[in-house]
């Protein structure tokens, strides 16, 4: 019998529907009875985040495509105008179910918890007087209703910010006649408002109801018929052309003034905004009815997740806990001699972010220290990393650091940071035009008295305190003298542009990490058919790059058995028969984010392990400067083999992916459930684990 052909499009999901599936499991989280019940309401509010930038980001760019006339066709085989019609259909289903998990779900759980958020009915008269002058003082001066007519078009309207369209009846001051008007509530208005004191119970108002319930008083002499609230999400990718740019940060400031008023993508209204003015915004912003998504609640879930700090309630979140530190660092004063022991490896935020610092300030007040290099892609604000690296140039030494200025949703905030390191004497570079420096790299060169020896730091998550505590990544600190001269090289060609001599221990994209990843899987392949044994434990981000998905296909029908941790996008199928019969892929969302990006390879019982910045993407492979770098060390090898093995344990936060597209909850039965994030915390912070 002839065996399937592996680019069918049969055997690819669709990289957009793959990507709304993740977020239904993070919704599905909000539904967890297991889940602390204010971490229920973060997770619905970052499904809610995640879908807005879904819209600005991935919806967008189809749409552009479709505008454009391109008759692309993905590997799964879909065009573009259908992914958009699916993407709308299978978009409508998730927004149902937030919108559900709220209102029927969260809100009455949360005020059975003695947690409320009050609508309009159910205010008694002292609330209502409290509320009305809430409005009248803090309200009321910082809204600039806009009527409407042939004198005053239709505003502009931000992205994503809250807006109602309010009809009318009556004459004006000026004896016209009043119909519509739009009534655009500022950015700097919080939109949760805490309530006074309600004997021990915690209530909250939106300003979506305070609007409603007071707009009236904006329109003095006219009549009130409705007043319905409106969001639009509206592009947000920036567009900067390689070959014409001279100056990378001038022209990112130039399209960041532009960003809150790209393309129209999505309309939200209210659940009852009537028809006719449903249609009247949907002209306005040249959008098609398929765009427009009615929700019963206000039109934008991610604001009550201020509530998650202002109801002061630790009973209703995960217990807090201390990072762990290796046994090595309790104590230690020199992180430099730590390091020229042995290599050290951290799991975060198992294991504390602290001493990734530590190194810094040490190696900024450290006279032997020459130079620092480091990349910087996401650092959040104030951040100590940043701290460090102006104290290391203000006492004279070489400072360089790779910006990324095109980080996502943070060019605005890199770009600050540029000014603040160059004002410091720093080097600033930022990175290679047409390629995103991704890599997450740190060297330090010290003089020692047997001569120059570097210091490396190399992870797989950004240069952030922060989400250091909330994601999980790896940070490998070595003084290999053949890793330091690679690190030594790919900072050479970054900040020099100059050829890199050819690397011996370091992958990097976009030069030779794609055909390495193909070579290490074509490699188990063979030992698969010389019976030897053949094995692949991959975890990533994403998986989408249709080269790599067919050669994991080869693998599987020569007998590798390979299990993908995979936490969001995968667009390869698993158990198809005769493609991918020896695949499993498994999706893990629980308390943590799932980034660390891990390559195991059995390699006939000679395992190899590689540690990445990168995800199995094409831009990944082809348009990033990302590394990947290798675990020599054998127990620390073995030690993250065992952290792997536990992820492919868990029945407690596990999804498996089907072959046709859909996830499927692990479920432990009757045993007692595996939990890996808990059973981590167990095994490197010190916290007990779960009773089993």
């Amino acid at each position: 019998m002839d065996q399937p052909a592996l680019r069918s499009p049969h055997n690819f999901i669709n990289r957009e529907l793959a990507s709304l599936e993740f977020n239904q499991r993070v919704l599905a989280q909000g539904l967890d009875a297991r889940v602390p019940l204010l971490e229920r309401l973060k997770f619905l509010c970052i499904s809610s985040a995640n879908l807005d930038e879904f819209f600005e980001i991935r919806v967008a760019g189809l749409k552009q495509l479709l505008e454009l006339g391109s008759t692309q066709v993905g590997p799964d085989g879909l065009a573009i105008a259908d992914q958009i019609a699916a993407v709308h259909e299978r978009a409508a289903r998730l927004v149902h179910d937030q919108y559900a998990c709220l209102n029927d779900v969260l809100l009455p759980e949360l005020a059975a918890a003695g947690i409320e958020v009050v609508n309009e009915e159910d205010w008694t008269p002292p609330m209502r007087a409290w509320v009305e002058h809430h409005f009248a003082a803090e309200v009321e001066p910082v809204l600039s209703p806009l009527g409407l007519d042939p004198a005053r078009p239709f505003p502009r309207i931000q992205n994503k910010s809250l807006n109602f369209i309010v009809r009318l009846s009556g004459k004006d001051a000026y004896g016209r006649d009043s119909e519509l008007a739009i009534v655009q509530a500022p950015r700097s208005l919080p939109r949760i408002v805490p309530l006074p004191d309600g004997g021990g119970r915690r209530r909250f108002v939106a300003l979506s109801t305070i609007v409603e319930a007071f707009v009236d008083q904006l329109f003095e002499g006219v009549q009130v018929l409705g007043c319905y609230q409106f969001r639009l999400t509206r592009n947000s990718d920036l567009f900067v052309d390689d070959e014409e740019v001279d100056d990378l940060r001038r022209a990112l400031e130039g399209e960041l003034a532009q960003r809150r008023y790209g393309a129209a993508v999505r309309l939200e209204t209210a659940a009852n905004c009537p028809p006719d003015m449903v249609e009247f915004l949907l002209q306005q912003f040249a959008l098609a009815p398929i765009d427009c998504y009615r929700v019963p609640g206000p039109v934008n879930l991610n604001r009550f997740s201020a509530i998650y700090d202002l109801a002061q309630r630790p009973d209703l979140k995960f217990p807090p806990f201390m990072p762990g530190l290796p046994a090595r660092l309790v104590g230690a004063t020199d992180l430099f001699a730590v390091i020229r022991q042995r290599d050290l490896l951290l799991h975060h935020p198992y294991r504390s972010f602290g001493p990734v610092m530590d190194l810094l300030r040490q190696a900024a007040g450290d006279p032997a220290v020459l130079a620092i290099k480091q990349t910087l892609y996401r650092t959040g604000d104030n951040s100590p990393i940043v701290d460090a690296l102006v104290a290391a140039a203000m006492a004279d030494k070489d400072v360089t650091v790779i910006i990324e200025l095109r980080a996502r949703f943070d060019e605005e905030a890199n770009i600050e940071l540029s000014t603040r390191l160059q004002e410091a004497g720093v080097h600033v570079m930022y990175g290679v035009v047409g390629y995103k420096t991704h890599a997450k790299m740190t060297l330090i060169v010290r003089r020692e008295a047997d001569g120059i020896r570097r210091y490396c730091h190399l992870g797989t998550g950004n240069y952030h305190p922060r989400t250091a505590r909330t994601y999980t990544d790896y940070g490998l600190f070595t003084c290999d003298d053949g890793i330091g001269t690679d690190v030594h090289e790919i900072f050479l060609q970054l900040t020099s542009l100059t050829r890199t001599s050819k690397l011996r221990y370091l992958l990097q994209s976009p030069f030779h990490l794609h055909e390495a990843v193909q070579a290490l899987i074509e490699r188990e392949s063979a030992h698969a058919l010389a019976g030897k044994s053949a094995r692949i434990i991959v975890k990533l981000n994403a998986l989408v790059d249709p080269q790599t998905i067919e050669t994991l296909y080869r693998a599987s029908r020569s007998g590798v058995r390979i299990d993908l941790i995979v936490r969001g996008v995968c667009a390869l199928r698993p158990g198809l028969p005769g493609v991918s019969d020896n695949i499993r892929v498994r999706s893990i969302v629980g308390r943590f984010l799932e980034h660390s990006r891990v390559y195991w390879f059995d390699n006939a019982g000679s395992p190899e392990l590689y540690l990445s910045s990168a995800d199995w993407m094409e831009r990944n492979f082809f348009r990033r400067v990302e590394i990947a770098f290798p675990v020599l060390q054998p127990r620390l090898r073995e030690r993250i083999l065992s952290d792997l093995e536990t992820y492919l344990s868990d029945d407690a936060n596990a999804w498996e992916l089907q072959a046709d597209g859909t996830y499927t909850r692990v479920s432990p039965g009757n045993a007692p459930p595996c939990d890996a994030q808990a059973l981590l915390l167990a095994r490197y912070a010190g916290v007990p684990a779960p009773l089993a």
